[in-house]
């Protein structure tokens, strides 16, 4: 992706920032501008090899990642956390494609500005505005 960090103001930058120190360590995030941890089990999809954001792929065999099976496929990760707490049926829900042109902005930003809502689905307003 193009890197548009230089045309974003000094408080976008520093909000991006703050949000990639407290989500990389804790969740792993992959910072894609679109988070949905709250409908994984705080376990970010996007760390899944193939960006997997509705389920493990066809692949995956005993809970191992297809591609690096010394892994846990994330979202074996995912079920086993939701399961602890009796929701694992709310990974059967459908999440929202990702709008690759948000990858490595903060998700924060995207919601107060009214890219993305709180769940992760991009406003299809904000989109046709040209807001990139």
């Amino acid at each position: 992706m193009f890197d548009t960090s230089k045309a974003q103001s000094f408080f976008h930058r520093a909000l991006t920032v703050l949000e990639r120190h407290i989500k990389v360590p804790l969740f792993d995030c992959s910072m894609c501008g679109q988070c949905i941890l709250r409908s994984t089990a705080m376990v970010c999809p996007m760390r899944c090899p193939k960006q997997m954001r509705n389920g493990p792929c066809g692949g995956s065999v005993g809970g191992k990642c297809e591609v690096f099976r010394e892994r846990d496929c994330v979202w074996a990760v995912a079920y086993r956390k939701f399961q602890g707490k009796g929701d694992g049926e709310r990974l059967r829900e459908l999440q929202p494609l990702m709008d690759w042109r948000l990858w490595g902005t903060s998700a924060w930003l995207n919601v107060s500005q009214k890219r993305i809502d709180t769940q992760g689905h991009a406003i299809s307003e904000a989109v046709n505005r040209g807001w990139r």
